[in-house]
């Protein structure tokens, strides 16, 4: 399967937010969306970045609630590894763990097309785990 296949069953719809949005006002799209990260978009609505969950916490525990004032520019992860709707799910899977991230953009011809977490590549997992073991319990009442 490939990432196009898994954005059919997920949806395409992708959160976004201005690169100078505050980091309170990313931090409340987060938790009323219940969601793990936001694309980062610039005035044309390019990727300039990605900002997650983690990201908030790390710069509260520094900074404390003064982060609460900063720009998402500041924060923000700039150098966002992305995917395109042909990758397979594999090698999605291994960008995500070698790169220790949960969130890939998805890139096509430039635009930005969806969102993939990790949570979505496990669901498509165990789906597919748990199919190939019908067809076997299948296989074996009938063989």
């Amino acid at each position: 399967m490939n990432v196009a296949a898994l954005l059919k069953v997920k949806g395409r719809a992708v959160a976004t937010v201005r690169p100078d949005a505050t980091v309170q006002d990313v931090a409340q799209k987060l938790a009323a969306k219940r969601i793990g990260a936001m694309v980062v978009v610039g005035p044309g609505g390019g990727l300039v970045g990605i900002v997650s969950e983690r990201d908030v916490i790390r710069v509260i525990a520094t900074s404390g609630s003064a982060a609460l004032a900063m720009p998402v520019e500041e924060i923000m992860t700039r150098d966002v590894v992305t995917c395109q709707e042909g990758d397979t799910i594999d090698s999605l899977m291994a960008k995500m763990t070698a790169g220790r991230f949960r969130h890939v953009p998805v890139v096509e011809d430039g635009a930005l097309v969806g969102l993939v977490s990790i949570g979505d590549v496990v669901k498509h997992h165990i789906a597919e785990v748990e199919l190939e073991a019908s067809a076997l319990k299948s296989y074996l009442v009938s063989g």
